[in-house]
C-alpha cells in the first residue's frame, strides 16, 4: 500500500486528526506500509505536506496545524479549522542553509538530520520516499558545482555523513583557497571591463565557440546582433542564437532588449551578453508575456562561465590528502 493509501486508512478510522507522528506509528504498527528507511515519521509528513500544496482542494487531506493532518471528507464542525494553511517550502539546499544556520551552533550536523529539522520546520516538501537521501545529493552536487566554478560553495563536506556551513571557517587551507579565487575572478571581471570592444566581441566568439557554437562574427549594422551562433546536438537539433554584447559600465535598459527581439530571425534565440547587469525592466521586457523570450548573462555569470571553460584563467590541480574518517579498518 502507498503512504497516501495508508494514511488515509489510519485517519479514517480515528475519525479525528492526528499528528504525523501518530499516523506514522499506526501505519507501521497495523502494517500498512513497508520503508526501510530510517526516518518514516519524515516521510510520511513529506508525502502528506506534498499533496495539500500540490493537488489543494482536490487532495484528500487537511492541515489543520503544523503536523496535524485529518481527511477534507470531514465536516466542518468535527474539526476545528477546515482550510489548509498555505505551505511555504524551500529546495533542499535552501532548507539545509536554514537548518543550519538555526541549529548548527557552528558545529557540523549529520544530514538526516538536517532533513528531519527541515521537515519538522515545514521549510522542506520532499516527494521521494527517501528525502535525507536526496538531501545528501543535493549537497555534494552544490559543493561539487562550486568546486568546478572556483568558487568557495556555502557548505563544507566532512566525515561520516556531517556537513556545515563554509562561513564558519574563518581560517585553514579551503578558506585561503577561495580567498585567492575570489581575488582572481574580481581580477578577471576587471579585465573584461578594460578589454576594448572589438576585443570582448571576440571573446565572447571564442566563449561560444568553446561550448559547442559554430559562430559567425556579425557586422556593426546587423540590427544590433553582434554575433550568430549555431549549436548541433546529434546531427537532428539546430539551436540557433543571437547574441547582442555590451561591454558597459551601466545597466543595460529595456530598449536594448526590445531592439534584439526586433532582429531575430526566424526560429532564432536572443541573447544579451553585458559586462555590467540589468534593469529591473530590461528583466521584465526579457520575459515579456506573448514575446519571444531573451536570455541575458550579466557580469559575473560570464566571469564564472569563462571560470568553467577555463578561458582568461588557469586551473592549477595539487593533491590534498586527509584522513578518511568512514574506513571502516580504522573505527
Amino acid at each position: 500500500m502507498k503512504v497516501l493509501d495508508a494514511a488515509e486508512v489510519v485517519l479514517r478510522k480515528s475519525g479525528d486528526p492526528l499528528h504525523v507522528k501518530d499516523i506514522t506509528r499506526r501505519i507501521l504498527s497495523e502494517k500498512l506500509w513497508k520503508t526501510s528507511g530510517k526516518t518514516p515519521e519524515a516521510t510520511v509528513g513529506a508525502r502528506l505536506y506534498s499533496d495539500i500544496k500540490k493537488n489543494g482542494n482536490s487532495s484528500s487531506f487537511v492541515l489543520h496545524a503544523p503536523k496535524l493532518f485529518g481527511l477534507r471528507e470531514w465536516k466542518s464542525d468535527r474539526v476545528a479549522v477546515t482550510k489548509s494553511p498555505p505551505i511555504k517550502n524551500y529546495s533542499f539546499i535552501e532548507s539545509a542553509r536554514k537548518v543550519l544556520e538555526r541549529f548548527g551552533g557552528e558545529q557540523p550536523m549529520h544530514y538526516r538530520e538536517i532533513t528531519e529539522k527541515a521537515i519538522e520546520e515545514d521549510w522542506l516538501i520532499a516527494d521521494g520516499e527517501t528525502p535525507e537521501s536526496s538531501m545528501y545529493s543535493q549537497l555534494i552536487r552544490e559543493i561539487r558545482r562550486s568546486e568546478l566554478q572556483g568558487e568557495q560553495s556555502r557548505f563544507m563536506k566532512h566525515g561520516g555523513g556531517l556537513f556545515s556551513l563554509s562561513k564558519w571557517m574563518g581560517s585553514g587551507l579551503v578558506f585561503e583557497i577561495e580567498k585567492h579565487n575570489k581575488k582572481v575572478r574580481k581580477e578577471l571581471r576587471k579585465r573584461l571591463l578594460d578589454m576594448e570592444w572589438d576585443a570582448f566581441e571576440k571573446l565572447v566568439a571564442r566563449f561560444l565557440a568553446e561550448m559547442g557554437f559554430e559562430i559567425e562574427v556579425t557586422d556593426r549594422i546587423d540590427g544590433g546582433v553582434d554575433v550568430r551562433g549555431t549549436l548541433v546536438v546529434a546531427d537532428v537539433i539546430r539551436i540557433q542564437l543571437a547574441v547582442q554584447v555590451k561591454k558597459w559600465k551601466r545597466n543595460v535598459q529595456a530598449p536594448t532588449v526590445n531592439q534584439l527581439r526586433g532582429s531575430l530571425g526566424v526560429h532564432e534565440q536572443g541573447l544579451i551578453i553585458t559586462t555590467w547587469g540589468f534593469s529591473t525592466g530590461a528583466r521584465e521586457a526579457a520575459v515579456r508575456q506573448n514575446a519571444v523570450p531573451v536570455a541575458l548573462m550579466d557580469g559575473e555569470q560570464l566571469v564564472a562561465l569563462l571560470v568553467d571553460n577555463e578561458i582568461g584563467i588557469k586551473r592549477r590541480r595539487h593533491d590534498l590528502i586527509e584522513l578518511d574518517e568512514e574506513d571502516t579498518l580504522f573505527i
